[in-house]
């Protein structure tokens, strides 16, 4: 038995259901944690959120994100920092391969 494949409407659905959980997920570390989000940050996790639930997406222009996104690039990458700071996780070394030391 084949299962059908998902609509428009439940990809929108399932975007939106993300990046509520994400915004959600953020705030809710950030107050565990006790880390000091800044007012433009607690702003703009208020703001995307609030048009997430009344759009389905928070960006209106399709060149700023993907057509099965409810966020943009630009604030999915804001939501990774913010979301970064509430884990108080601090950029650290640049990751890969390791120079070899002199001898």
């Amino acid at each position: 038995m084949k299962s059908k494949l998902p609509t428009r409407e439940d990809r929108d659905r399932r975007a939106k259901r993300a990046a509520l959980r994400a915004l959600k997920k953020a705030r809710r570390t950030a107050e565990a944690s006790g880390a000091k989000l800044s007012t433009w940050e607690d702003e703009f996790l208020v703001s995307v959120e609030e048009r997430v639930e009344k759009y389905g997406r928070a960006f209106r222009d399709f060149e700023k994100g993907g057509p099965d996104s409810s966020l943009s690039v630009r604030q999915a990458v804001k939501l990774k920092e913010i979301a970064g700071k509430a884990r108080a996780k601090k950029p650290g070394a640049p990751r890969g391969w390791r120079s070899r030391s002199a001898t």
